[in-house]
């Protein structure tokens, strides 16, 4: 699971990257690809990185969505760079990926607030994946 980790930190950094060059439709992979190319990613972790920045390319609105019903009194414009892009990796792995449990995905995701967020990132992060969970794998969050 170490990769995977690592694979999460690497979309990340390829989601940052690309909302900060303005979004655009070509989402993440191009950026992702140019990260690989200029700095040591393992090859072990390059396929889950691919995998997590596609399925928030391919389902950003249902994503962004989602976050939205989950945030009290926030609009996802208002949220920072990083904790946007926390927040849609975690929805995504929780809602597309099924081998990872969704109280693990959003310890990885508080793990990733706590070494790139702010001081209050991480259980700003915690509540509203929290939150997403109790929408999408209502199991999971009655402790199922």
């Amino acid at each position: 699971m170490k990769s995977r980790s690592r694979a999460r930190g690497w979309a990340l950094q390829a989601l940052y990257a690309w909302e900060q060059r303005g979004g655009g439709a070509e989402m993440g992979m191009p950026v992702l690809q140019e990260l690989f190319a200029n700095l040591r990613v393992s090859p072990t972790n390059r396929p889950y990185a691919e995998i997590l920045v596609r399925l928030v390319a391919t389902n950003l609105a249902k994503i962004d969505e989602t976050i939205l019903a989950s945030l009290t009194n926030w609009r996802l414009e208002r949220l920072s760079v990083i904790d946007r892009a926390i927040l849609r990796l975690g929805t995504a792995e929780m809602m597309f990926v099924d081998d990872v449990p969704p109280r693990m995905c959003i310890r990885e995701m508080v793990q990733l607030a706590e070494k790139y967020g702010t001081a209050d990132s991480p259980r700003f992060v915690n509540g509203v994946l929290d939150a997403v969970m109790r929408r999408v794998a209502p199991g999971e969050a009655a402790g199922a």
